[in-house]
């Protein structure tokens, strides 16, 4: 799991610290599809409600809130271990698109 998300991150051009650019369509689409590669193993109503919002998030800010919702699912299916693991990866894919004061691990 991780190192697929790991090979998701490698390819995306990110600000530099401090930059306000905004996130193209691709962008946007490398930081959904690493959100919901961590709830892939998951399922049920909430998991597939969590689904759709991601798909639906215009904003790369709004992706950002969204990982607290997979942190709970994942949680339930498997272990605050994992979970943990899985949102921590994440911080890289939005490094440089959210307030690196934001970028704390969960632990």
């Amino acid at each position: 799991m991780i190192a697929t998300l790991t090979r998701l991150f490698k390819g995306k051009a990110a600000p530099g610290k401090g930059a306000k650019a905004v996130p193209s369509l691709k962008d946007l689409q490398v930081i959904r599809s690493a959100l919901l590669q961590t709830v892939a193993d998951c399922d049920g109503i909430s998991v597939h409600r969590l689904r759709h919002k991601i798909e639906q998030t215009q904003t790369v800010q709004d992706l950002w809130l969204l990982r607290n919702d997979a942190y709970q699912l994942i949680s339930q299916a498997t272990s605050q271990t994992i979970a943990a693991e899985r949102i921590n990866a994440l911080l890289a894919v939005f490094e440089g698109w959210v307030d690196a004061r934001q970028l704390g691990r969960i632990r």
